[in-house]
């Protein structure tokens, strides 16, 4: 089991806004950095037949992703705190901090906001072949009351405050999503790299900065990437996106998604009743 207490000031997670009959319910995606169609799962990442290809700055980077591969072939299950802000439009929303159970088989998430204020107490559970599909969700406050409701995932009101759906969630998904980049950037030979040694809620780590220079936005999801892997388990556990730089700017780009996972604990025997609601 690993465990990193969290300590941080600027991490996030993902959270999605519905109105449903006068019911405000928000639940958790947890995102993943869509340069492709969405992954419900963490597929198997199968780089692209090559010969031999002379080296990448980015072939550590895809070693760093190896690993975590490797490391999360082991995991069976996790809780966590995610912390997260991203923009939605014009909009950088305000930071969410939600109480994660996981489990890979069947795929199952449970969300508990615990931050804003206005959404403490908010809910979200979905199990991959139950309930037809749906997800439950219930809302905070008073709107609690009403109990757990059915939604669609897929549902487009999901998107109005996250870009990121329930089905997104998860540690395998933004491995496989980095992976997936990557491998692709390596073949475009376009993507700057620094790796560096950080310290990130008191966990030390390997940190990838890729940056996109000479580029504009539909070239790639985001300018400047960092992800953070905690060099004791070797799972990524913080993610940030930053936006093409404008005129009168920062010049590494606003930020666009930041999310971290905190307070991870691996292995901790998840079964069916923590994911019935």
């Amino acid at each position: 089991m690993a465990t990193c207490r969290w300590a941080c000031t600027a991490s996030h997670t993902v959270w999605t806004c519905l109105g449903l009959s006068g019911l405000a319910v928000v639940l958790g995606g947890l995102w993943l950095i869509p340069s492709h169609p969405p992954v419900t799962h963490a597929q198997p990442y199968q780089p692209p037949a090559r010969g031999v290809l002379p080296k990448s700055p980015l072939d550590r980077a895809l070693r760093l992703i190896a690993e975590a591969r490797k490391a999360y072939a082991e995991v069976d299950d996790y809780t966590c705190v995610i912390v997260k802000r991203e923009t939605v439009g014009e909009q950088f929303m305000p930071e969410n901090v939600i109480a994660m159970k996981f489990r890979k088989e069947p795929f199952s998430v449970h969300m508990r906001w615990q931050q804003p204020k206005a959404l403490a107490g908010q809910e979200a559970c979905y199990v991959e072949g139950h309930n037809n599909g749906m997800m439950r969700a219930k809302g905070a406050g008073l709107l609690g009351a009403v109990g757990f409701v059915n939604l669609d995932p897929k549902d487009p009101r999901t998107k109005k405050f996250s870009k990121h759906s329930i089905t997104e969630a998860g540690i395998g998904n933004l491995i496989e999503r980095y992976a997936q980049r990557w491998g692709d950037e390596r073949e475009l030979n376009r993507t700057r790299v620094k790796i560096g040694e950080y310290e990130f809620n008191k966990c030390k780590c390997t940190r990838v900065e890729t940056t996109h220079p000479n580029s504009k936005p539909g070239d790639f999801y985001s300018y400047r990437n960092l992800i953070y892997f905690d060099k004791e388990t070797h799972l990524p556990i913080r993610s940030e996106l930053f936006d093409w730089p404008k005129e009168g700017g920062k010049p590494d780009g606003d930020l666009m998604e930041v999310f971290s996972f905190t307070e991870l604990k691996l292995n901790v025997g998840l079964g069916d009743d923590d994911f019935k609601y």
